[in-house]
């Protein structure tokens, strides 16, 4: 038989401590003066539901069903930390307001509590830090649509959390950072429609996680810095206007990119770090899965563009002329641009001036496009360069052809055996 109390006022403190307790308690519309101490406790089944309490600690007990708190009002801390609850731990549309200094701003406690079934907390309203930090969930944890508010604080704390399946926060929003540091989630950590919000600080911790999936889709744009370094993740779903000024992105690693943008669109993101060669391979080989060649090269040219910032000032030149004359080899047309327009040059200007036979009488018919081809490729010869002899300001035009044509030929050398090399 449950113990089933309703509508109860109970003035004293529900003092369980150490005790042992195999009927289900099942307390509706109750309001506790104190709040119960259920310490190391052992409980079969607990249920309270639309009460009003001061807070409930349960640190290390031991439930052997399910322990819910569905639409209660909390002033102070509930703490399960390190407990041990056989099913589902039910928070669903409780109202927590963490009010004591010695709580420490700690509204929810779960911290290394083991959880044999899932945490439902959707509709949680939390005023202080919920931590989940260390917790293990067999199942799935739910806050969708949870209020969670620590202005300048954690508002969730979910560092090495496990959970078997999911993590979904749809509707979430966070007043304060949110870390999932070391978090292990094979299934989806699903923030879509969600509003996280720490303007001075950490927003949104990610990182030395694995993840199977994370979705921000609708999500409302980040306030604070989001910090995804050393974190894997199969798929990542998340529209560029989401993300901050401020990410950071070091040995970040993802399978998929959704939803399907041009490069333009996603670039931005990477240059809010520091030059990381890592982040532009990652987005690379997105791109290479799925057969967008033109975003493919559109990013690896960036990425040879930002790496020329990095360079001492000797390299970043010979980095530029490779850029404009063949785009580091992405852009071979190019190179046939330069030549073009320099064999125009060349033309019309010998052509309206020829230069003087160095022996006449044995020098070819003068030829200003063949001649201008002489000076411009090194490795070809069409008798006219050394038959002929420019003076005053032709001579020096030349002089400018023949170095165009030597680090043209250069950087077209550089550019193919760059691509050559790419994979």
């Amino acid at each position: 038989m449950p113990f089933d109390v309703r509508g109860a006022r109970i003035s004293g403190q529900l003092d369980l401590r150490n005790g042992d307790i195999t009927c289900p308690v099942h307390l509706t519309h109750c309001s506790f003066d104190a709040a119960p101490d259920l310490y190391a406790a052992r409980l079969g089944e607990l249920h309270l539901w639309r009460s009003v309490l001061p807070g409930l600690s349960a640190v290390g007990a031991q439930f052997e069903s399910f322990v819910a708190l569905s639409e209660c009002r909390a002033t102070g801390m509930v703490s399960f930390s390190s407990a041990r609850i056989a099913r589902t731990l039910y928070l669903d549309r409780l109202s927590v307001e963490s009010a004591r200094a010695e709580e420490r701003g700690v509204a929810v406690a779960l911290n290394h509590t083991v959880i044999g079934d899932a945490v439902v907390a959707t509709a949680l309203s939390a005023r202080g830090e919920v931590r989940l930090d260390g917790a293990t969930v067999t199942a799935q944890v739910a806050l969708s649509s949870a209020q969670l508010h620590n202005p300048g604080g954690i508002a969730l704390n979910a560092k090495g959390l496990t959970v078997g399946s999911d993590l979904t926060a749809r509707g979430l929003h966070a007043q304060g950072s949110i870390t999932l540091r070391s978090a292990r989630i094979p299934g989806q950590l699903d923030l879509a429609e969600a509003r996280l919000s720490s303007p001075d600080g950490m927003a949104l911790c990610v990182s030395s996680a694995a993840i199977g999936e994370m979705w921000l889709r609708d999500a409302t744009p980040i306030e604070g810095t989001v910090n995804l370094r050393r974190t894997q993740l199969q798929l990542l779903h998340a529209e560029p206007a989401v993300w901050p000024e401020q990410v950071r992105l070091g040995e970040f690693a993802y399978t998929t990119l959704l939803p399907h943008l041009p490069a333009a669109d996603r670039l931005p993101l990477l240059e809010r770090d520091e030059y990381l060669p890592h982040a532009y391979q990652q987005l690379t080989a997105a791109y290479q899965r799925v057969g967008d060649d033109t975003a493919t090269r559109l990013v690896q040219l960036a990425a040879y563009r930002r790496h020329r910032t990095t360079l001492p000032a000797y390299a970043r030149a010979w980095s530029w002329v490779q850029d404009i004359t063949v785009g580091y080899g992405f852009r071979p047309l190019r190179a046939a641009a330069w030549l073009g327009a320099l064999l125009l040059i060349g033309t019309i200007a010998y052509d309206l001036h020829h230069p003087r036979p160095l022996k006449s009488g044995e020098a070819p018919d003068f030829n200003p496009l063949f001649y201008t081809f002489d000076l411009l490729l090194p490795i070809i010869g069409f008798g006219q360069e050394g038959a002929y002899a420019p003076n005053g300001g032709y001579q020096w035009l030349s002089y400018a052809l023949i170095i165009s044509g030597w680090l043209l030929v250069t950087t077209i050398v550089a550019g193919i055996t760059r691509a050559i090399s790419r994979p």
